[in-house]
């Protein structure tokens, strides 16, 4: 047996399926609505440890795949992942391109969206993304705000010139960095 959990991501609700993955048959899904607090999101890992999934799959949609993310890359803890004869995706979170799950046409149901999440993922028709460990996006954030404050920093220095200059205070002249 081998548990997988699919997860349609929305703004304040997860759509949340898992199932046993049988070389035969049909799919058993064990449906879930999860809030997307923080503490529903920590009971959401807990209940996952408590079946025994072994990998889940997200959809992207827009940032909201963030805070699932985080917390199931702290929280869940997949038991068997060095089970004799495991895949070498065992114990992994994929977050799949939104695309790639598009259903067809019609009235939306968040449910039969995770557990085409599933199918898919296991068909290998997902396009998935990648996402850099926990580390690198710290790293990442913090290089984006340096440089962003570096930006702004340049055009508040251009503005102070520029006011100084339609002041008729010439400044410049006498100064090379105004601010410096």
């Amino acid at each position: 047996m081998y548990r997988i959990a699919g997860i349609d991501v929305h703004k304040k609700v997860l759509a949340v399926v898992v199932t046993d993955i049988a070389a035969e048959g049909e799919y058993q899904f064990e449906r879930r609505r999860v809030l997307c607090t923080p503490d529903s999101l920590r009971e959401l890992a807990e209940w996952l440890n408590a079946q025994q999934v072994e990998e889940v799959v997200m959809e992207s949609t827009a940032q909201y795949w963030q805070p699932v993310w985080g917390m199931l890359e702290q929280r869940w803890q997949p038991l068997r992942k060095e089970r004799e004869g495991a895949g070498r995706l065992v114990g992994s979170l994929h977050l799949a391109q939104a695309q790639s799950n598009r259903g067809p046409r019609g009235r939306k149901n968040d449910f039969a969206d995770a557990e085409r999440l599933v199918k898919r993922l296991v068909a290998q028709e997902l396009i998935l993304s990648f996402v850099p460990t926990a580390e690198q996006r710290i790293w990442r954030t913090v290089t984006r705000s340096r440089t962003q404050l570096m930006q702004y920093r340049s055009a508040l220095q251009c503005q102070v010139e520029n006011l100084l200059e339609e002041a008729h205070v010439k400044l410049a002249t006498l100064a090379s960095d105004l601010l410096g």
